[in-house]
């Protein structure tokens, strides 16, 4: 009768055949991607051509120089202003309605085609047309708009 199995010795491989083991790996890898690695290589070139590596290889030497002067400039006053600004200016677009904000875009777009159209004729508006013109329901619809929009801007002020 055979003897139990007690221990289960691992099978240990030398450096060498670690070595060739990654190799083979290596070369099924290659011959699996063949194409993709003949892309790679070719986009190395390119970059090469260019110069692109050159300069990406000067620009990982200097990395500790780059950063000092990249933080440097990003530090400076009107930089953090135009961050602050960006990130007030997306706040606000946060709060606004998206559909109520299309509709002004819209309105805005449909005013400049008529303030085009009206530009082209040289038409003259005299103060009595101007008061005849409050009558059109568009017009008063702008003009009460305006109104509110700045009753509600001078809240804002405060």
């Amino acid at each position: 009768m055979a003897a139990p199995i007690t221990t289960i010795k691992k099978a240990q491989l030398t450096e060498e055949q670690l070595k060739e083991e990654k190799l083979e790996n290596l070369k099924q890898l290659l011959s699996e991607n063949e194409e993709m690695v003949n892309q790679v290589f070719t986009i190395m070139a390119e970059l090469n051509d260019i110069g692109a590596l050159e300069a990406a290889t000067k620009l990982l030497e200097a990395k500790e120089d780059v950063a000092h002067i990249a933080l440097g400039q990003l530090t400076r006053k009107p930089v953090t202003n135009i961050i602050n600004n960006l990130m007030g200016v997306a706040g606000a677009l946060t709060e606004l309605n998206p559909e109520t904000t299309t509709k002004l875009v819209e309105g805005l777009n449909t005013g400049i085609n008529e303030a085009n159209k009206a530009v082209e004729s040289d038409e003259k508006v005299s103060a009595f047309k101007l008061f005849k013109m409050l009558n059109d329901p568009d017009v008063n619809r702008a003009v009460n708009f305006g109104v509110h929009f700045l009753k509600g801007l001078g809240k804002g002020l405060k």
